[in-house]
């Protein structure tokens, strides 16, 4: 009997704890708690005096007034009512969405709504990127074979008529302007000024290695999201005659055009910073070559015509000699 109200008694505390948790239970004709006549008849002070309980052996008929003791069995631990299992259902938006690995794909999606023209976009992102990263290592390369030492070393030696240690200094070296000077001091008796020029427009045409590409890709980058968004554009409008895939159809254009022009522009900018950056570094460097070829030959000029008044002071004193 103790065992019968125990399970009773938590059965119908959990079936309130229940009740009390969830906002707006759905009752069904089924599930609806059936309710006695006597219970839906008024209380009155007599009524309220209920008789003990009495106990019926099984088998037995009960007597009229007695009490029937009803045990309460807990649900099955996997069972649901349709409320909860309409809470936890995952709605259809909710299913739509994409999880996981898929959620992340964010850029392969707009790839795809991009259309067809983000195909040569993306060869000119991939081409671009690419000479950047180079051109970056190679000016940081150059950054750090500068050798401004050396090179106040070697005019020092010019400027002290000391040609052969000039360039010994010079040999050798990753510094562009040493180079070039390396091949004037070498080239000297023959057309310094040539060899000053052929050493620098090389130097020159390292320094500016693929910025013609980058130059192009400024350009074509803008004009094929251009093209994007014509192609777009065009597929918008030649859905308008069908009324169902009317409007499906013309956002996706139109989402096809805005996605084209916006990667175009992106990767426009993108190369736009760089390549003027890395023009105004080669202009730098031709004027570091221009000068140091500049000083080259005026110092180079000055000591052959102080040698050539000296054979000229000698000459005219020898030949005076000789005539007495």
């Amino acid at each position: 009997m103790k065992t019968i109200l125990t399970t009773s008694l938590c059965s119908l505390a959990f079936a309130l704890i229940s009740f009390a948790q969830s906002p707006r239970p759905a009752q069904s004709p089924a599930t609806a708690p059936a309710t006695s006549p006597a219970a839906q008849a008024p209380t009155n002070p007599a009524a309220a005096v209920q008789s003990p309980a009495t106990t019926v052996p099984a088998g037995q008929p009960a007597a009229p007034g007695a009490s029937i003791p009803v045990t309460l069995s807990p649900a099955p631990a996997g069972a649901q009512s349709p409320a909860a299992a309409a809470a936890t259902s995952p709605s259809p938006a909710a299913e739509a969405q994409p999880t996981g690995f898929l959620a992340g794909n964010w850029l392969i999606d707009k790839f795809h709504k991009g259309g067809p023209i983000m195909w040569p976009i993306l060869i000119v992102s991939i081409i671009g990127l690419t000479v950047v990263i180079e051109r970056i290592f190679w000016w940081t390369g150059r950054w750090f074979r500068r050798d401004p030492k050396r090179i106040e070393k070697v005019f020092t030696a010019i400027e002290n008529g000391d040609t052969a240690e000039a360039s010994r200094l010079s040999r050798g070296s990753r510094d562009p302007v040493l180079r070039m000077m390396w091949n004037g001091l070498n080239h000297q008796h023959a057309s310094l000024q040539g060899a000053l020029q052929v050493a620098a427009g090389i130097e020159i045409k390292r320094a500016g290695r693929f910025l013609v590409v980058m130059d192009t890709l400024v350009t074509l980058a803008p004009l094929l999201g251009l093209l994007g968004t014509i192609t777009g554009l065009i597929r918008s409008f030649s859905f308008l005659g069908n009324e169902e895939l009317a409007v499906q159809a013309v956002t996706g254009g139109i989402a096809e055009a805005l996605i084209a022009t916006a990667c175009g522009l992106g990767i426009a900018i993108f190369a736009l910073i760089p390549f003027n950056f890395f023009t105004s570094r080669v202009s730098n460097l031709e004027f570091e070559l221009q000068t140091a070829a500049t000083n080259l030959e005026v110092m180079l000029g000055t000591q052959t015509a102080a040698r050539d008044m000296e054979f000229a002071g000698q000459a005219p004193a020898s030949g005076k000699g000789s005539s007495i």
